[in-house]
């Protein structure tokens, strides 16, 4: 969390300056560059600036939905142990040294048992960090992308009907309820964030540019379609509920077993 918090800090502190094909340095020079004149060459293609944005930040998305699985794989473990990492934690609840190890040592042999590594889900993070900053940079930044037209919009404007800042806010929202419908338990943090988040993000994009809302509708949109199919919480639930009903019958069948032993040694 420190390296991704330390990341964006980085990230934020490289400019603002409008980029341009004066601009130097890898990040602005290189990265946001390119990326500023591929969305160019999108709305050229595609018949506007509106479009460019649509078309070059699905293309982004598409490239990294691998790690995105990858991390949505590694989210989906560590929350499905929760409940026995929250055991762990009441049984060894003493802060003296010798039971802090002791917990460490058991929570490490969980981990290993259940195949999940709690770094593994932070990594694909930091790698995708940059790369949707850049996006949003390069957005951003370019002035020219500002100064077209799309259906009822002015991009360098809001958006009069704030039909944007809304659809961002919903998409936002839909996407964390799907996220959080997934999960074995919430908790009140979870809660707080689905409903606050959405809030932040409308109020943000009251004043933003309708080409920076744009992306943001987008970008949310595209999470919503991703988490239905590689984390659909309903599939998710189904499979929890079968290895529940799974896991009850074995346990009926050893009592039977038991019984039945007991029974035979009487004989």
């Amino acid at each position: 969390m420190f390296g991704i918090v330390g990341l964006a800090v980085l990230l934020t502190a490289c400019g603002n300056q409008p980029i341009t094909e004066h601009s130097t340095g890898l990040w602005d020079g290189v990265i946001l560059l390119n990326f500023s004149r591929a969305i160019i060459w999108l709305a050229h293609v595609f018949g506007g600036y509106g479009m460019g944005i649509i078309v070059f930040t699905i293309i982004v998305r598409i490239i990294i939905l691998p790690l995105m699985i990858f991390q949505t794989r590694s989210m989906r473990k560590t929350q499905e142990i929760q409940p026995q990492l929250k055991a762990l934690q009441k049984k060894y609840s003493s802060r003296d040294q010798e039971t802090m190890a002791k917990l460490r040592e058991e929570q490490q042999k969980l981990y290993s048992e259940a195949g999940v590594n709690p770094v593994a889900g932070c990594l694909p993070m930091l790698v995708q960090l940059p790369i949707i900053w850049a996006l949003y940079q390069a957005i951003w930044r370019t002035d020219v992308l500002k100064s077209g037209h799309f259906l009822w919009l002015q991009l360098g404007s809001r958006d009069p009907f704030l039909i944007l800042p809304i659809l961002a806010a919903v998409f936002t929202f839909l996407s964390s309820w799907l996220m959080m419908k997934g999960q074995p338990e919430s908790n009140t943090m979870t809660t707080m964030m689905t409903v606050t988040t959405p809030v932040i993000i409308f109020i943000t994009a009251l004043s933003l540019p309708s080409a920076l809302s744009l992306y943001w509708v987008i970008t949310n949109a595209f999470q919503v379609g991703q988490t239905l199919v590689i984390q659909n919480p309903w599939k998710i639930q189904r499979e929890r509920d079968e290895k529940e009903r799974q896991q009850k019958q074995h346990e009926r069948q050893v009592r039977k077993a038991v019984r039945r032993a007991k029974q035979s040694k009487r004989k």
